[in-house]
């Protein structure tokens, strides 16, 4: 059921460690060398090695696409890399004591720290300054951690309190005082209003986030309650303590299942593929533990003794939980609007920290595979239902293998249509406009016309000619040859079209599999057939997290002909592509062309510089592409009027 891997971690004692809870791939250790290391989680080799503190390393944490990495140090100044680039992004000072408690926002470009000075500090890394303060504790904030919808955070102390606080209306909405020791985590549930924390009095409690109480309480465990985490699915809550799992239920209170493991001071918990990972440290020495969750009892018969000895409530629901609210999860990012409170801007003395800082890559080959792209297999699991949605997770030849679901037209083959929705994963056909009834016309079309991609008759084809023509009232009965050979009609044309475009996608195939999306993309765009490129853009589209500015130079101007094709299914892929590439780089490209020009020479940000030049040109010929498409009436145009507000600031 255990498997251990002990590393030698840093040239000093290791102050702090935290796992990457998305996938449990990745493990960032700081030291009293003041280094940050990033490891994949069973390999001996660091990754990368992170330098810039000029104190202990005192609390870590990822962001939740593990894409960056920040670090408080026992001065009080935080630091913030990103991975996949290798380098500092932000030095964050404001604190007057040792930072010692760290949370990402799970929807913005946000951080929340805590001290030992007993001040929470909210963070916008974007404007490089602190956008609020909560004050309350008393003690040294130990845990940090928000609510899935954004709206909440909630603290946990070392005065033996958790606090909850409102960020929207910025102060605390209620205080927990049941713990008689110093509290040393705090976790959400993911989907019901609840809360759990653990404490060094060697309890878990959780709060009812309706009512404001506590609705369960354990007792029992073998010492400090270092880490505590809920299933994914929220059926149940695990602890971490002295040399001990143990799995919890509640309404009624029950453990599930006791797990004795040697991992002595637990440090942090996260699962993956089933298994449970679990680090800890003494000295400069990192150990971590690997538990199978499928031989750990979740469900069915209580362990006795390891709750507290009081009443079982009666179930109020046919599945014994009480029917509690859920978190309603915002689609979209939090907005830049202008912070209130006290904000600080970046100085000549930050620039100079940001200078002194690097990142430095001492496992190539793991950096790549993980970083580079940053889905990799190494760094998350792989969704069974979930095809094709980053290079060396899925084949991209299962695409290949699903049928054509839209109808092909004569003059090029119309690609197959991926929704961008989340899971189910299915290949489906949409529509932007409503489709009408079909009108009978002996004239041709107009090539400015829109062609529905629902559709459900031939294009360039017309039925009549597949039927025979009576000079008088009594009809002539077609005879089998004469029959198949207008069958037959096009069927050759059709056939040589159709294995071109499978040779087209299997050679993108081949190049998508070892990894590269760029030059993928590059290789569909090169080959002048807009089909194929759609095909690239709608897997792409699928996991937005692909999306990097060298995409963009690539394909912006390719997006143009899609938004201009008379093809609806084209239109649908340029309108959602474009739509990303603004919600996502936009405002990259406008802080790099408005920032000030750098002090010496910087190749990486002139190279940034240059790239976003381009976009802003390719973007700003778009915008008129937009705002004239946005004129017509329906969904089309309700489409286009969308990507007209994301596209404002060019109109300026």
């Amino acid at each position: 059921m255990l498997a251990t891997v002990e590393i030698v971690a840093h040239s000093s004692n290791v102050s702090s460690l935290v796992l990457g809870k998305a996938s449990g791939r990745l493990l960032a250790t700081g030291g009293e060398d003041c280094r940050v290391n990033i490891w994949a989680v069973s390999k001996p080799n660091c990754i990368m090695s992170l330098t810039g503190h000029t104190s202990p390393v005192e609390c870590i944490q990822f962001n939740c696409s593990e894409e960056r990495v920040v670090a408080g140090s026992q001065s009080g100044s935080l630091r913030l890399w990103d991975l996949e680039a290798a380098k500092i992004l932000r030095t964050l000072m404001g604190h007057k004591a040792s930072v010692c408690s760290l949370d990402f926002h799970p929807m913005g470009e946000y951080l929340a720290s805590g001290s030992v000075d007993s001040n929470i500090k909210l963070w916008d890394v974007r404007r490089k300054g602190c956008v609020f303060r909560y004050k309350g504790h008393t003690q040294a904030v130990r845990c940090l951690a928000f609510s899935p919808d954004g709206k909440w955070l909630a603290s946990a102390s070392d005065d033996s309190t958790v606090k909850l606080w409102d960020l929207i209306a910025g102060k605390m909405i209620t205080e927990f005082t049941s713990h008689t020791s110093a509290v040393n985590v705090v976790q959400f549930h993911p989907n019901e209003y609840l809360l759990a924390s653990g404490s060094a009095d060697r309890t878990v409690k959780l709060w009812d986030l309706e009512k404001f109480n506590m609705i369960s309480s354990s007792e029992g465990e073998t010492g400090v309650v270092r880490s505590i985490l809920f299933n994914p699915d929220g059926s149940c809550l695990y602890s971490g303590s002295e040399n001990t799992l143990r799995v919890y239920g509640w309404e009624p209170d029950r453990c599930f299942d006791v797990v004795h493991v040697g991992w002595g001071k637990v440090s942090d918990l996260a699962i993956s593929n089933n298994q449970m990972i679990a680090v800890s440290y003494s000295q400069n020495n990192v150990s971590w533990y690997v538990v199978d969750l499928n031989r750990v009892k979740k469900s069915g018969s209580v362990i006795q003794g390891l709750i507290q000895d009081k009443p079982i409530p009666a179930p109020t629901s046919a599945l014994g939980t009480t029917l509690r609210r859920n978190y309603e999860r915002p689609t979209t990012s939090c907005t830049g609007q202008d912070p209130e409170g006290e904000r600080r801007s970046p100085s000549s003395e930050d620039e100079k920290e940001d200078k002194e800082s690097s990142a430095e890559i001492t496992n190539p080959e793991d950096y790549k595979e993980i970083f580079q792209p940053r889905s990799a297999i190494s760094r998350t699991p792989p969704k069974r239902t979930e095809p094709f949605t980053a290079p060396l997770e899925h084949s991209f030849s299962e695409s290949l293998k699903g049928p054509i679901t839209s109808s092909t037209p004569v003059q090029r083959v119309e690609p197959t249509v991926i929704a961008a929705a989340p899971r189910p994963v299915a290949v489906v056909t949409t529509s932007v406009t409503s489709p009408s009834r079909p009108v009978v016309t002996t004239t041709k079309p107009k090539p400015t016309g829109i062609i529905l991609s629902t559709r459900n008759e031939p294009i360039g084809l017309n039925a009549g000619d597949f039927l025979s023509h009576a000079r008088n009232a009594k009809a002539s009965v077609m005879g089998d040859e004469e029959a198949l050979a207008q069958i037959r009609k096009g069927h050759d044309t059709m056939c040589v079209m159709l294995t071109s475009r499978y040779k087209n996608l299997d050679t993108v195939r081949s190049v998508w599999a070892s990894g590269d999306v760029k030059t993928s993309l590059d290789s569909a765009v090169s080959m002048n057939d807009l089909s194929i490129v759609v095909d690239v853009l709608n897997i792409i589209n699928r996991k937005p997290s692909l999306w990097k500015l060298d995409l963009c130079t690539s394909i912006l101007t390719q997006i143009e002909e899609l938004l201009q094709s008379k093809y609806e299914s084209y239109v649908q892929t340029g309108c959602i592509s474009l739509k990303l590439i603004l919600k996502r780089f936009w405002p990259l490209i406008s802080d790099t062309l408005t920032a000030p020009p750098s002090v010496g020479v910087d190749i990486t940000r002139e190279e940034r510089h240059r790239k976003c030049k381009a976009c802003y040109k390719q973007l700003k010929n778009l915008s008129n592409v937009v705002k004239n498409r946005a004129e017509q009436v329906g969904r089309h145009g309700s489409t286009f009027k969308e990507l007209q507000l994301l596209m404002a600031p060019l109109y300026c």
